[in-house]
């Protein structure tokens, strides 16, 4: 029989042709990269443009209104509040907030006792510790407060149980519901910082310990506990004090348990009864809006 010679010729040109096919798809992908990275500049440079064009268009809107329009934040829209006053004003220290953020499954997460219970018991933990929803209703009572919508309030800090301590500013409006603010919390404890949109303003940040370093000189220093011999009625106890001088009020975020910080000058009770945060704060910031006369 005779070899089919033929045959292997046929294979080798149909391997040239795909050789070549493959250079000649190597250079048309290649062209094709190259115009997408341009098109993607011109796209940038487009962006940019358009962008600055805006800010400008906005800038004179504000200025042909007689004033600025609020910036919002996505996830965190920014509170109209007097900001400009220079009477002696407060700050609120939350101690012990539970935020702690771990790996659950594929994804982090800040750890709740409702949504981790099981995650929480295999690692040995109490679940009843996890309450990050306190320092939530916290937050919403200090910042819609009158106090603060007054101008009255100069800083919110809040000190986690692992010793993080970031501040909160006053015109910042926390999320309503708990999904969204701990998903804000997530990004903050890994971040650092939550910054505006279209502004450098860091509206969350971590800061370095200790709070006293950002605390008012010479303020006075106020902590709250039900178990406090001084046992006192706070519009009674605030109106000879907040008049002449600023005043630190130090309240716990967690779910039992006692704050001890050495830079606290007086702990008070503001009730015979166990209160949570959230209402203790109320009893303070409406004694302070009975005394400020505001309204």
């Amino acid at each position: 029989m005779v070899r089919p010679y033929g045959i292997k010729v046929n294979k080798r040109k149909q391997r040239q042709e795909r050789y070549d096919k493959e250079e000649c798809g190597e250079e048309e992908q290649k062209r094709v990269e190259e115009e997408e990275e341009e098109t993607v500049k011109k796209a940038k440079t487009e962006d940019t443009s358009s962008g600055a064009e805006e800010d400008n268009g906005e800038k004179e809107k504000g200025e042909e209104g007689g004033g600025t329009a609020t910036d919002e934040l996505e996830g965190i829209p920014i509170a109209k509040s007097d900001l400009n006053t220079t009477k002696p004003g407060i700050v609120f220290v939350l101690e012990k907030a539970s935020l702690e953020v771990a790996k659950v499954g594929k994804t982090y997460q800040l750890l709740n006792s409702d949504d981790h219970a099981n995650f929480l018991r295999k690692n040995n933990r109490n679940p009843a510790d996890y309450r990050p929803d306190i320092v939530h209703q916290a937050l919403l009572m200090i910042l819609d407060s009158p106090v603060n919508k007054a101008g009255r309030l100069k800083a919110v800090y809040v000190r986690t149980e692992k010793g993080v301590l970031f501040e909160v500013k006053p015109h910042v409006r926390i999320p309503r519901t708990f999904k969204r603010f701990a998903g804000i919390m997530l990004q903050l404890l890994q971040k650092l910082s939550i910054t505006a949109a279209g502004k450098r303003e860091k509206l969350l940040r971590v800061i370095k310990n200790p709070v006293t370093q950002y605390l008012p000189v010479n303020s006075r220093k106020i902590g709250f506990s039900y178990s406090s011999d001084k046992l006192v009625n706070m519009q009674k106890h605030l109106s000879g004090v907040c008049n002449d001088m600023d005043v630190v009020f130090v309240v716990g975020a967690m779910a039992h348990g006692k704050i001890e910080c050495d830079y606290i000058e007086e702990f008070v009770a503001v009730s015979g009864y166990p209160l949570s945060a959230a209402y203790c704060i109320s009893r303070i910031c409406e004694a302070l809006s009975t005394n400020w006369d505001i309204v």
